[in-house]
């Protein structure tokens, strides 16, 4: 039996989530209808500032405390990052239909892939900004995660999911 659940059966209802759930405490409750119209944006911004704090806290690491080059650093914290955001937005963002082993492996390859665009995206900002202009490189990195967050999503709603 596979270990991939397939999740597009005819008849299938999607199953509640944690967030469903919690949209129905009371005072949350208010803010449930627009929770309903916005929940993948919504859920993506949530994940999206998860991910962003292990990008920035394993990058201020990296960069502060080890002593590591910006743009290795840089390497490290997206790895850490990357891993972090495609296992959330899979689960709960994009509700990801892929159930053999080839199709997720597909939709990792792809993922991983828009990933790597928005990296050299990020690496151009820091070299531009910390290696040439000497600015502060956690603050340069906040900034790029910004425009990467962006980007991310655009390439994960369009091309991944």
């Amino acid at each position: 039996m596979s270990q991939f659940k397939d999740r597009s059966a005819v008849g299938h209802l999607p199953r509640e989530d944690v967030f469903d759930r919690l949209m129905r405490l009371p005072l949350l409750n208010l803010l449930e209808p627009f929770y309903k119209a916005h929940k993948e944006l919504l859920l993506y911004l949530f994940f999206g500032g998860l991910t962003f704090v292990v990008s920035i806290a394993s990058y201020a690491l990296f960069v502060r405390v080890l002593r590591m080059d910006a743009l290795i650093a840089n390497v490290f914290s997206w790895i850490l990052a990357v891993a972090f955001a495609y296992v959330t937005n899979r689960t709960w963002v994009f509700k990801s239909n892929a159930a053999t082993r080839e199709a997720v492996t597909k939709e990792i390859g792809k993922f991983v892939s828009g990933r790597i665009a928005t990296l050299l995206v990020e690496e151009a900002i820091l070299l531009v900004f910390v290696k040439w202009m000497r600015f502060d490189s956690v603050a340069v990195k906040v900034v790029a995660q910004v425009i990467v967050i962006l980007l991310n999503y655009v390439v994960s709603k369009l091309w991944v999911f």
